[in-house]
């Protein structure tokens, strides 16, 4: 597996992120073993989690993933980059959310006892919180890399104006910025292109994009009658209507269907296609990328030992080029 710079920074990551919000729900203990057994065979060294996973589980469920991790990782620590997130609510009470203080301090300490360990090597705020001033949220952060309990500090979910806010904040404050990003980003999703990548290019931002395979919707499997039972478009918790609300239209299954032969005629499955035209975009660091079943790895894995042919790359970039504004294609 190749591992390349993460931003800015010194450190080298594995060209894929193992995405672990299955864990606990869609996924036992033992299957989640698996999965990570799996990823770590084919090289994969950096592992993405968040305090409110699994996915789709019911509130007592938070953290439950985050368990699982840890559980695998003892006694081998030290052999893998392990970052998690928070800023979702975790509990019942109006403070166990968002990107406060009083959160992060009292997030970051669950995480690790969770995990199992007395640091992570990256850790995101997982949203933009409109509630909390973000010199406040930059400052605790700026104490939890001073502790010794995060590395490095990134953000999910942030428009690039939000972004480009933050970094100028840090700066202004002299204090540790975000070092990576990790937005949505694949073949049906392209929004980000626009103004998000040429942000951290010019900054030296790792990007860690989340739902490369579009939730499973650019595995070709699924059908508009009706979505496979067991993943993201039948969850519970409001995931099933969030995916369906990004993917599950008429055009977008279209695109899908003119995808098919591309991928044929590279040799590849769908999915590895979906997910070397990713790797493809050269502000991408490592696609985070998950599972169900171990099996589910291998057309993954896949992608990362031979690039797209660049005239492939141009189909799908031609193909796909509506879905860079947004709602556009709905």
């Amino acid at each position: 597996m190749q591992h390349v710079r993460f931003g800015r920074t010194g450190l080298r990551v594995s060209r894929l992120c193992l995405g672990t919000m299955t864990f606990g729900h869609q996924c036992d203990e033992e299957t989640s073993f698996a999965i990570m057994d799996t990823a770590a065979e084919a090289g994969i060294d950096f592992f993405d989690t968040a305090d409110m996973y699994p996915l789709g589980g019911p509130p007592e469920s938070f953290g439950r993933t985050e368990e699982i991790v840890g559980k695998w990782l003892k006694g081998r620590r030290d052999d893998y980059l392990v970052a998690t997130k928070c800023f979702f609510p975790t509990g019942r009470r109006a403070w166990e959310s968002g990107s406060s203080r009083h959160n992060i301090m009292r997030s970051i300490d669950l995480s690790l006892k969770r995990l199992g360990t007395d640091h992570v090597d990256l850790y995101q705020v997982h949203s933009w919180d409109t509630g909390t001033r973000i010199d406040e949220t930059l400052l605790a952060l700026e104490d939890v890399v001073k502790s010794g309990k995060a590395r490095y500090v990134g953000c999910s979910n942030f428009l690039a104006y939000q972004l480009a806010r933050s970094l100028g904040r840090a700066e202004a404050l002299r204090v540790t910025g975000f070092e990576c990003v990790q937005p949505r980003y694949n073949m049906l999703f392209r929004e980000n292109e626009r103004e998000m990548f040429p942000l951290c290019a010019e900054d030296g931002i790792a990007v860690i994009p989340y739902n490369p395979l579009a939730g499973g919707f650019l595995t070709g499997k699924h059908r508009p009658e009706a979505p496979i039972d067991g993943g993201r478009f039948t969850l519970g918790a409001g995931t099933a209507e969030r995916y369906r609300d990004r993917y599950w239209h008429d055009r977008m299954f279209a695109t899908v269907d003119a995808l098919r032969p591309i991928a044929a005629e590279a040799g590849v499955s769908l999915a590895t296609l979906a997910v070397q035209w990713v790797l493809a975009n050269p502000v991408v660091t490592a696609p985070i990328v998950g599972a169900s079943r171990p099996e589910q790895l291998a057309d993954v894995i896949a992608a990362t030992r031979a690039s797209i042919d660049p005239d492939v790359k141009a189909r799908v970039d031609e193909l796909t080029h509506e879905y860079r504004f947004g709602d556009a294609a709905r």
